[in-house]
Formats: structure tokens, C-alpha cells, sequence
């Protein structure tokens, strides 16, 4: 068969790493791909908003599957687009997809169905917002309702900080959305929770923790996700039973009886406060950097997960993961997530051993006259596994000193929380 995956990021190197380890596929497409994955797939340009370009491509190559990587074409409605022209495609449609394509959608169905999240309003009305800030305990958390490419949300720590961003998001920052979401900070620890999902079941789809602040520690702006490791050493069968019952299940029944039901990858942003879970947002789609370590981890054949979702059979499928802790740290550009440098040549990644306990995932980057040039703000995944997260990190951070690429950055502490906590326990 033949398999096209449509994106350009890191995720979607990892889910064309993943593919290829499968007999069954002849020919694998990206669309429209980076340097990573022109050596794992054929890359062809194409405009991810250009359907019908899509779609001529599809037909062109005699495509059989169709996976979306990225949440702008699935909000933009390309699984109803592909669907009715009779393409299987996996991935969420239109009006599911507004679980991430609208924060208020996703926490109004929240509040109708009793699932645990942070007390919110959402505003159109500055005057109207600015009132609720007044009357909200800091600090508190500012949202733009669209997406936001990963740069739409603001912890802030005074009202004054609150107000300013509130302005910005309703005076039209982002293009996606003029409206402001305003929420409670709860404070926690962070946990990635995925599912994958057809019209009648899900299965647990591995856990993750993603480092979202720029700066180690955990300081500074959010940005698309500095790093990740799966699994979350949070997650105990204690906590699953909860996050299922609790957040997963009654999400999939509210979308099922609004005719919608949900297919493809479903992402649960989580924050767990004393053992409770609390939905923070959702994706509808793998996460990025998360995506990485998970395809790593991985051991079912990833092409039996998509046909069960697309013929609706999951329930007959069980997937099976490593006991391998996966960590990947994300290579940065210099300036990211402000201002950030394009074009600079990455050398010596022929230096390092490819293997599948070590990957360098291509993110923002394209391939000229045989070298390899960054044009993004988060360039490279460089991901390992081994049994234990501190080897992992080491792997990784030997792995990144033999890139040595000059103009751009990393955190030195992912998976920071948990090490920490491990080595104070052996104490």
C-alpha cells in the first residue's frame, strides 16, 4: 500500500521513522516534508492549505492512507474535505477538532458534562474580561481561544500582566480568534495523556511529560515544547482509572451524541493536584515533541493502529510499548521563541550513530546541494532511549555535543523534575 503523512515537523519524521519499519507500505509520501524525512519518504511541496492540491497529489500517487500530522488542516476541515471524496484519512473532523481549534468549545463541553477542569470566562468584551481579572486570584492564566501555534498562552503573575495580554488576544494578535480565555492557574505537575481513538472504542496510547518554558528550570515564555520523556513517571493505574473515567470517556460520549464521533489521535494536557487529574486543553493530534519518544517506545506496528482506526476495529487491537524510558531534546535556533536566525548549515550530523536507541528527528529544516540548513525555530529532536532516564539524558546530551551547531540552543534539563526526585529518594 501506499501511505502519504501531510506535514513538516518533527512529529511527522517520527511517524515516518515509525512507518517504515512496516513491510506492508511500498511507497511512503510527506507532504511536504523536511530534510528528515526525504530520507525515509518522498517530500513533495505542497501548500497544507491547499486541499484540492492535496487531493490531486493523492491521486497522482494512488495513495491508500492519509495521515494528518499537524492541527491547522484538521481544524480547517481537511479529514470532512478528503472523507468525501471516499479517501481514508486518519485524524479528527471538523467539528471535532474543535476540541483544540476552540479553547471555549473545549471548556464549555467541560462544564456540561462535569469533567474536571480549571473554573474559566471567555471574552470578547475587554471591559468585560478586565472585570473578571479584578475579581480573580493571581496568577492567572490567559488564553487566546484559536490556535496559537503553541505561543497563545500567558501565566501571568500580577492583573496589570493579566490585562495587557487579554488586550492584545481580543485586539486581534492572533489571527485564529478575537477571544480571550480566562482561567484559574492550578498548580500541579504536567502530564501528557494520549489516546487513540475510532467511532466505538480508545486505547491508552502512552504517556508523556512535555517542557514548555523556554528557559531551564522551567523559566521564561512558552514555546512549542523544548523537550519531552515518556513514560510520566505520574501516571499510576490508580490515576489512569480517573483520567478515563473522568475526562476521556465522557469527552468521547458528548461527541458521539452530538453526532460527531471522535477518530484518530486525542491529547489530553493534564495537570494532576493531589492525585486528581484536570483537563488543561486537548489536542487532536500526536504532540510535538511528544510524538518522538512515543514512536520510539512503540513496538505494534504503527500502519494496524491507523487501518484500526479507519475501519473502526480497535477493539480488536492491542498495543504493546517498551519499558525503555525515551527522552528527546529539542534543538532550538538562537533567539527562539522571539527573533530567531534562518539558514545556518547544521554539520556533523553524520557523526552521530543512528540506531533505534537514538534518532535525530529533522523539525525545522530543509536539505541544499547535500548540507542540511535550519529554517526554524525549533530545528532538531534529538532522541534516545535506554532504561533509565539519566543515561537517556546523557545519551542525548553527548549526542547534541557532538552536533555542536553554533547558532543554536537546548535545555540541558529535561526530564529535570523526576531525576531530581529519584536521586533525593536514594538518599
Amino acid at each position: 500500500m501506499n501511505l502519504a503523512v501531510i506535514g513538516s515537523g518533527g512529529r511527522e519524521h517520527a511517524l515516518c521513522y515509525k512507518l517504515r519499519q512496516s513491510k506492508e507500505i511500498e511507497k511512503l509520501f510527506c507532504i511536504p516534508g523536511n530534510a528528515g524525512t526525504k530520507k525515509l519518504a518522498e517530500n513533495i511541496s505542497e501548500d497544507l492549505s491547499n486541499f484540492d492540491g492535496i487531493y490531486k497529489i493523492i491521486k497522482e500517487k494512488k495513495i491508500d492512507f492519509v495521515i494528518i500530522g499537524p492541527e491547522e488542516p484538521l481544524v480547517n476541515g481537511i479529514v470532512d474535505f478528503l472523507t468525501n471524496k471516499n479517501i481514508k484519512v486518519f485524524g479528527p473532523d471538523k467539528f471535532s477538532s474543535q476540541l483544540e481549534g476552540s479553547k471555549a468549545f473545549m471548556k464549555n463541553l467541560c462544564k456540561k458534562n462535569n469533567i474536571p477542569t480549571a473554573n474559566f470566562g471567555v471574552f470578547e468584551n475587554l471591559e468585560e474580561a478586565v472585570t473578571f481579572i479584578k475579581d480573580s486570584k493571581v496568577p492567572i492564566v490567559v488564553k487566546a481561544d484559536g490556535l496559537a501555534a503553541g505561543k497563545g498562552v500567558s501565566i501571568c503573575q500580577s492583573k496589570e500582566e493579566a490585562e495587557i495580554k487579554a488586550k492584545e488576544i481580543i485586539e486581534g494578535k492572533f489571527k485564529s480568534s478575537r477571544k480571550v480565555l480566562l482561567e484559574e492557574f492550578i498548580e500541579g505537575e504536567e502530564l501528557s495523556y494520549f489516546s487513540v481513538v475510532d467511532k466505538n472504542t480508545f486505547r491508552f496510547f502512552g504517556s508523556a511529560q512535555d517542557h514548555k518554558r523556554v528557559g531551564e528550570g522551567d523559566v521564561g515564555p512558552n514555546t512549542g515544547g523544548m523537550g519531552a520523556y515518556s513514560p510520566a513517571n505520574l501516571l499510576t493505574e490508580q490515576l489512569e482509572e480517573k483520567i478515563k473515567k473522568k475526562i476521556i470517556e465522557p469527552t468521547l460520549r458528548a461527541l458521539k451524541k452530538m453526532g460527531h464521533p471522535y477518530k484518530g489521535f486525542l491529547y489530553a494536557g493534564l495537570m494532576i493536584k493531589k492525585n486528581e487529574p484536570y483537563l488543561i486543553e486537548y489536542n487532536i493530534r500526536m504532540g510535538d515533541p511528544e510524538c518522538q519518544v512515543l514512536m520510539m517506545r512503540l513496538k505494534t506496528n504503527l500502519i494496524e493502529v491507523v487501518k484500526s482506526v479507519v475501519n473502526d476495529s480497535l477493539k480488536n487491537l492491542k498495543i504493546h510499548w517498551s519499558d525503555n524510558s525515551c527522552m528527546t531534546v529539542v534543538l532550538c535556533s538562537k533567539g527562539y521563541p522571539g527573533n530567531y536566525k534562518k539558514n545556518s548549515e547544521i554539520r556533523n550530523l553524520n557523526k552521530i550513530e543512528i540506531d533505534e536507541n537514538n534518532q535525530v528527528f529533522h523539525a525545522g529544516t530543509y536539505e541544499k546541494n547535500k548540507k542540511i540548513y535550519s529554517n526554524g525555530g525549533r530545528v532538531l529532536n534529538v532522541t534516545c532511549a535506554e532504561k533509565n532516564l539519566v543515561l537517556t539524558r546523557n545519551k542525548c546530551l553527548n549526542n547534541l555535543k557532538i552536533i555542536n551547531w553554533d547558532d543554536g540552543f537546548f535545555r540541558k534539563d529535561i526530564g529535570w523534575r523526576v531525576i531530581n526526585k529519584n536521586e533525593n529518594n536514594k538518599r
